[in-house]
């Protein structure tokens, strides 16, 4: 037996309990109290949580966007990860044309066998289907285990957006294949509109690009996609939830028993759109951008509820000096925050506050992912799943700096940030990675994870 965990109190979605944990060859294979097993290696975690590995469903690493590239790194991105207790990544590679699936998805997991300190899968972000090549390829894909595909309905001007005809096209392919469209949904148009408005009136400060693409912009596209997807009877996974008249939509369709999945991100659970009035508002600008103080209610309510499916992070992190483009510009200003590495801490601080539970931590984080993109060997501490384990000290008071996060990115929205109980350890598949404030893993350890269809 490689490894025994002793004494902890460990969570699954459903329920926690006390027992010990045993690991061998990379997998959990046996749970019980008093476990009477001869293991390499002990760990006492008397007092402490065992919870399974997050999983990060949306991240955008080495990601070219607004003149420049994210500024994390497969390495120091998947590394930033581990050490905030997510074992898995999803990335969301993105599709142009004359591209195919898989030439671009071999192209990133080329780079994620040398650098990787997670386990990673991949989302492809679908913009043209070059004469229905494309259509075709989704097959081969999902049979490689990428059972899930992105569609922007914004970004026309950079090319990347999908009009409501490619995107009933790709709901019903992927129906057919088991498969998942995932969809960033904002209206393209109105945001067009407004953000000429704003520039031609010399209104261009970061204020501006939440004005731009306020409430009701959201909202129409995320009621647009439950319609079709309602109509077509298509599974549809809305990516980072923002707004409340959106999701309020979502909860609508889901009552009705509608196959419709809904994530949101930590950012739009802790700030307002008040945070881009702020001298630094540029640092905080992504898209969609933070909210009023009513969409935060609703999704924390929502959340409560068990409305929202899974809490992501949208992970992609620029530089300060890259966010200063758009000092007097919001147009110019690189769209994306970090994120990773505080996605589990911030969840787990809301549950040791009495905010949700731990089970319901470890579901949106968790579990949920695990379950709703075929990661049949993720998701939970169970026998027979990977040992993907996350040792949580329930006394651990943190602060977050860009000085001890992992990244590579100079500055971080979480700055200052308090958090009451923190992660001390991470496992990767029984291979310990992070160790009370340290990377002790290696770039390359990560592997692929080939997922289930639906």
């Amino acid at each position: 037996m490689d490894l025994l965990f002793k004494g902890g109190t460990i969570v699954t979605a459903t329920g926690s309990f006390e027992a010990d944990l045993a690991v061998d060859k990379e997998k959990i294979v046996a749970i019980g109290k008093n476990l009477d097993i001869k293991a390499d290696k002990s760990v006492d975690v008397s007092g402490k949580l065992i919870l399974p590995g997050a999983i990060d469903a949306h991240t955008h690493m080495q990601m070219p966007f607004g003149g420049t590239v994210s500024a994390d790194s497969y390495l120091s991105g998947s590394r930033a990860a581990v050490c905030g207790g997510v074992t898995t990544i999803f990335d969301y590679p993105v599709q142009h044309k004359g591209e195919s699936i898989l030439g671009l998805i071999n192209s990133k997991k080329e780079i994620c066998e040398n650098d990787a300190c997670s386990d990673y899968a991949f989302h492809c972000c679908i913009t043209d289907l070059n004469g229905g090549a494309i259509l075709d390829e989704m097959e081969e894909a999902v049979k490689e285990g990428i059972t899930s595909f992105k569609c922007f309905l914004v970004y026309k001007k950079e090319g990347m957006m999908v009009d409501d005809g490619m995107l009933a096209t790709l709901l019903l392919r992927a129906k057919e294949l088991g498969a998942m469209i995932n969809v960033h949904a904002e209206n393209p148009d109105l945001i067009d509109l407004r953000t000429a408005n704003y520039l031609k009136e010399g209104k261009t400060s970061a204020w501006y690009h939440y004005m731009s693409r306020p409430e009701f912009v959201e909202a129409e596209a995320d009621k647009r996609v439950v319609h079709w997807a309602s109509h077509l009877k298509t599974p549809v996974y809305i990516v980072h939830m923002a707004d409340k008249e959106g999701l309020m939509a979502c909860i609508k369709a889901k009552s009705e028993g509608e196959e419709i999945y809904v994530e949101t991100c930590p950012q739009y659970l802790e700030f307002t759109s008040d945070v881009y009035k702020r001298e630094d508002g540029r640092n905080f600008v992504c898209s969609p951008p933070m909210k009023g103080e009513e969409s935060r209610e609703a999704i924390w309510n929502a959340i409560k509820a068990g409305f929202i499916d899974t809490v992501a992070t949208d992970h992609c992190p620029f530089q300060s000096y890259e966010k200063d483009w758009g000092k007097d510009d919001f147009t110019k200003i690189p769209n994306g925050c970090a994120g990773v590495e505080n996605l589990y801490p911030y969840m787990l601080d809301a549950a040791n506050r009495g905010v949700i539970s731990f089970e319901r931590a470890v579901e949106l984080c968790s579990t949920n992912p695990a379950k709703i993109f075929g990661c049949k060997n993720k998701g939970a501490i169970e026998v027979g799943k990977d040992a993907d384990i996350v040792i949580y000290d329930k006394e651990k008071d943190f602060k977050v700096s860009v000085s001890n996060m992992h990244s590579d990115y100079d500055h971080t929205i979480w700055e200052g940030k308090e958090l009451h109980g923190y992660p001390i350890q991470t496992y990767l598949r029984g291979n310990l990675v992070y160790d009370n404030g340290e990377f002790v893993g290696k770039p390359g350890m990560g592997k692929f994870v080939k997922r289930e269809r639906r």
